[in-house]
């Protein structure tokens, strides 16, 4: 069949090595327990850590202790605010939301972001700040111990949970660098974990510090300024997660080379002439919709595009499985050409842009 060369689909698909040697797939996430585990992981391991550590900061003094026992219960908080948007995310379609619930993930995420940013970032930066105000002449510090106990305590128990989910952050991400695996994943509880606990790990380090070097030097003003860092740092995490969190909300569809892919798949049936604009967006981690326009032989019954249409379906899946809903429009030659060099421009341009 006549088939036009087409630019830039007729490059190879860009495939990402997983580490079992198999074509990973950008979008392709591993399974809810998988996530839910590393979850629940950190939010045991939070509580535990937070109440301990608000003790330490009681018996110490400590303004860098306040800032971690505040950053241990609001990850505790936002690891429950995940398990409710992933079980929101799961309820089936309804006359109202005909497409499911699967954005609701996307929500809640969004919501855990602006808690790390205003209430474990924004309190801890007040806690520094106001001992700052509070130090005088007078000031004493107090016992450290208690509060080297418990961040070597805490260390260990962070630890156990960041090692959860980096495993399974290192399964979905293959050999994709952990940026550009954070930038391109549709399912956020993947990273937010993992994000949440090497801030919490970085943040353990620098209460240290404060806390080591304050006595060191009896100067409290090291140990307020650890607690305005740990802020500073819960701030950053939650910059990032808001960006992140914000394009998947919005809406997101698949990459250039996977359109490319989804394009070879359509007009490698018989029947089809050409396949012409490729809409694609994710309602939710693994639930993507597909539009595509494709023209069919001329003469074609209604039982062959129906046959073909089947096909189709079926090889896209096989390669997507997160392809839940697929529509197939059957257009003229002339409207499908036009859609697929309007498609060829966007993906050249996303091509350029990411190069």
């Amino acid at each position: 069949m006549d088939k036009r060369n087409k630019e830039p689909y007729d490059e190879e698909p860009i495939a990402l090595d997983a580490p079992d040697g198999q074509a990973a797939r950008t979008g392709e996430v591993e399974g809810p327990s998988e996530s839910f585990g590393a979850i629940i992981a950190a939010i045991l391991a939070n509580i535990g850590i937070g109440v301990i550590k608000f003790i330490a900061a009681a018996i110490s003094g400590s303004s860098a202790m306040v800032s971690e026992g505040i950053h241990s219960i609001v990850d505790s908080g936002n690891g429950l605010l995940l398990l409710f948007g992933m079980k929101r995310a799961a309820r089936e379609p309804d006359l109202e939301h005909p497409f499911g619930y699967s954005h609701e993930l996307y929500f809640w995420t969004l919501v855990v972001a602006v808690m790390i940013f205003a209430l474990g970032g924004g309190f801890s930066i007040y806690e520094g700040l106001h001992n700052f105000a509070a130090i005088g002449p007078d000031t004493t510090m107090g016992n450290p111990l208690m509060s080297y106990i418990v961040i070597g305590a805490s260390v260990v128990l962070e630890g156990f949970s960041l090692s959860v989910a980096l495993r399974n952050f290192n399964k979905a991400r293959g050999s994709t660098s952990p940026m550009k695996f954070i930038r391109e994943a549709k399912d956020p509880s993947l990273f937010t974990v993992v994000l949440e606990d090497s801030a919490a790990e970085l943040g353990l380090l620098v209460a240290f510090c404060g806390v080591f070097f304050g006595h060191m030097f009896n100067n409290p003003y090291i140990d307020a300024a650890a607690s305005v860092v740990i802020g500073l740092l819960l701030c950053v995490v939650a910059t990032i997660l808001l960006r992140e969190t914000k394009g998947l909300l919005i809406g997101e569809g698949m990459h250039a080379h996977e359109l490319r892919e989804i394009e070879r798949i359509v007009e490698a049936d018989p029947l089809v002439i050409e396949c012409g604009r490729i809409l694609t967006l994710y309602l939710g981690p693994d639930d993507l919709l597909i539009t595509l326009d494709a023209t069919f032989a001329e003469g074609s019954t209604g039982d062959e595009i129906d046959e073909a249409t089947d096909r189709i379906e079926r090889g896209i899946v096989s390669v997507y499985p997160q392809a839940k809903r697929i529509f197939i429009e059957n257009e003229n030659l002339r409207v499908t050409r036009a859609g697929a060099e309007n498609m060829s421009k966007i993906a050249s341009a996303a091509d350029s842009g990411s190069s």
